[in-house]
């Protein structure tokens, strides 16, 4: 079972926490005393060691040379900003529009050779038709109270971003519960379409496209949040709340343990196709 990622992101935080703590204790200090040095509260510098409240860099420097260890700082720094970037809420990332999240994962896609995808509640991005993509945007910009609703501009922006699935140099693996062929965004003839699309782009012979059928029984893994991962370098996580961005090596072993398990339990060619016209055919 994979560990949460909200909870390893908070761990990076607890090691950055500890180091400032330990050379408070290594240079003689108090909390009060610290706090004196650095001219704030001294509940910041508990919050600080706490975990509670992630340090600015200035805060680490002005930190570093209250305790003489200036030469520490910017290693602190980036450490810092490695454990605030696990973890980015998506009202922040959406906060100029859906639009521009979609852009912002172009070079991260056109830089990846091997996409390992795993949902259990949508088709992939990387599958979606600009119907499904569009009333999915739509939907999220309203959940989330986005002052303008580019949902729309946002799918266009998605399906461009998907052309890669046609380039020379990228495989995809792709994994999806059969649930996902049920679950109607848009009306019925956006699904349709969008049904139809996972036909075509499941043949692609760089495309392997995979769903786990709802009868497996004595399943080996159970359904999980949808993960991506990039070569393997990156998985990134998707929560209601935000997405989680994970880089340790041993989390990404455990990440790719499960993909191989839930690999096992799918069914590809001729029996996926069966199971996407049984959708189809459940919309009439």
């Amino acid at each position: 079972m994979p560990i949460s990622p909200s909870s390893s992101a908070q761990a990076a935080r607890e090691v950055v926490a500890r180091r400032l703590r330990d050379l408070r204790k290594s240079a003689g200090l108090t909390v009060v005393e610290l706090a004196n040095r650095c001219d704030w509260h001294h509940s910041k510098t508990s919050r600080i060691e706490n975990a509670q409240t992630g340090p600015s860099a200035k805060d680490i420097r002005a930190w570093t040379n209250a305790c003489a260890a200036t030469d520490q700082a910017e290693d602190l720094i980036v450490q810092s900003l490695h454990a605030e970037s696990m973890y980015t809420e998506w009202r922040h990332q959406v906060r100029r529009g859906m639009k521009q999240l979609q852009d912002s994962a172009v070079q991260l896609f056109r830089n990846t050779e091997l996409f390992r995808i795993y949902s259990s509640t949508m088709v992939p991005g990387l599958l979606q038709t600009e119907g499904y993509a569009a009333a999915l945007l739509s939907n999220i910009a309203g959940f989330r109270d986005i002052p303008f609703n580019d949902g729309a501009e946002a799918a266009a922006a998605r399906v461009e971003r998907s052309r890669i699935i046609h380039e020379r140099g990228h495989r995809f693996v792709m994994l999806i519960e059969e649930a996902v062929l049920y679950a109607q965004l848009g009306d019925g003839d956006a699904m349709a379409a969008q049904l139809g699309h996972l036909l075509t782009a499941g043949a692609l012979p760089q495309v392997s496209l995979g769903i786990i059928p709802m009868a497996t029984r004595e399943r080996r893994q159970w359904p999980v949040e949808t993960f991506h991962v990039y070569d393997d370098t990156l998985v990134s996580v998707e929560f209601v709340s935000a997405e989680v961005n994970i880089t340790q090596p041993s989390e990404i072993t455990l990440y790719l343990k499960v993909f191989g398990q839930l690999r096992g339990m799918a069914v590809y060619g001729a029996e996926a196709r069966a199971l996407i016209l049984k959708a189809i055919e459940a919309l009439n």
